[in-house]
């Protein structure tokens, strides 16, 4: 099982590992730099060395990014996406320097243009990113977002659109958030929903687009569209979901990250590992 959290990078990005590893994670998610910045202090050849050397001897097997939460790929005024792009251009070369085998970014928000506007200038920014970092091997995980606002990519066709417009599409692919999922409208709480909610996934972005997931219970309720997390089996998802997921074969070789609150920090990720684990023994 791959299974891990999301941990801080304070101290530096080396730093997140041996938080992952007090918490017996063998996968972690990470931010590059500040997820409230523009711009971070560049990474030092030293530091990369650290966390390559941390990652194996922790035996963390998965390490992947979030992007940072200002970049909005989505917006329609030039000179914001061009920032965007720019922005998400020095997190790949991060990410690639230190070996990582994807980023994750929000699709974004629209602001009012609409959402077929949105949806293409997402799809000709990750153009743009892989003719800037072609060669690379790092990948551009698109993750389903809630459905507030204007966002993009609360809807499989959302994703599916901007798949199948991106000219390299094995450089692109999808994180689910079972948060969001739920947040969007898509009722994950049975069995019987689960089964219906991933046969949509397959219909339209395809299963084997899906490279990632990040494991949240939702605060509010079905079709919210507001992203709160809460967790394993104390909000409004329950269990049930959770249990159909971590015993799909067809996702049971994929990283799966919590970003469920960390108070008390280490405790709650403790917790949530151990209810994902024996959910996933209870078939």
């Amino acid at each position: 099982m791959n299974l891990g959290a999301h941990m801080s990078i304070a101290g530096g990005i080396p730093r997140a590992l041996e938080r992952g590893k007090a918490v017996d994670c063998s996968v972690v998610q990470i931010f590059l730099k500040n997820q409230v910045q523009w711009r971070g202090k560049p990474l030092l050849p030293e530091e990369i060395r650290e966390f390559k050397r941390l990652q194996q001897e922790t035996g963390i097997g998965t390490v992947f990014a979030h992007a940072t939460y200002l970049i909005n790929l989505a917006v329609p005024t030039e000179k914001e996406w061009k920032r965007a792009v720019d922005a998400f251009t020095d997190e790949l070369e991060r990410a690639e320097a230190l070996g990582l085998p994807f980023v994750v970014i929000h699709p974004g928000s629209h602001k009012g243009s609409g959402l077929e506007a949105g949806i293409a200038k997402v799809a000709a920014a990750l153009d743009e990113l892989c003719r800037r970092t072609k060669g690379y091997r790092i990948k551009v995980l698109l993750e389903n977002t809630a459905g507030a606002g204007n966002t993009v990519g609360a809807r499989f066709e959302e994703l599916q659109a901007i798949l199948e417009r991106v000219r390299i599409p094995d450089r692109i692919g999808v994180c689910l958030d079972t948060c969001h999922l739920f947040a969007a409208g898509y009722d994950i709480r049975s069995r019987e929903g689960y089964e219906t909610v991933m046969a949509e996934c397959e219909r339209t972005v395809g299963a084997k687009r899906v490279l990632a997931f990040h494991l949240n219970d939702a605060k509010k309720g079905l079709g919210s569209g507001l992203d709160r997390h809460q967790h394993i089996g104390q909000g409004e998802i329950g269990l049930t979901a959770f249990r159909c997921l971590l015993n799909d074969s067809r996702f049971a070789h994929l990283p799966m990250a919590l970003e469920t609150p960390k108070e008390p920090e280490p405790e709650a990720d403790l917790k949530n590992l151990a209810t994902l684990r024996k959910l996933a023994r209870s078939k």
